[in-house]
């Protein structure tokens, strides 16, 4: 694992836990709503946060196809490159 991806999974826990409001720890492999017990409104939350620690605009419709952390790491990874 790339130190960019180790840095983007972290972020994704950091940001979950401040919005879920409990520590949680993710893997490429968690799975957002089954694993996290995460909502839409959470996961909007969620998204938030990343957008403003990365400086970034996640689509909602290229979120749609996000069901792990490491879909979400790979989505921002992409998303900071074209930036």
């Amino acid at each position: 694992m790339d130190t960019v991806t180790d840095l983007s999974l972290r972020e994704i826990g950091l940001a979950t836990s401040k919005v879920l409001g409990r520590t949680v720890e993710v893997t490429n492999e968690t799975h957002i709503g089954r694993d996290l017990a995460v909502d839409s409104l959470a996961l909007m939350n969620i998204v938030m946060e990343l957008e403003d620690a990365f400086d970034i605009s996640i689509p909602l419709d290229r979120l749609a196809a996000v069901e792990t952390a490491g879909d979400l790491s790979k989505l921002i990874n992409d998303l900071r490159t074209k930036a």
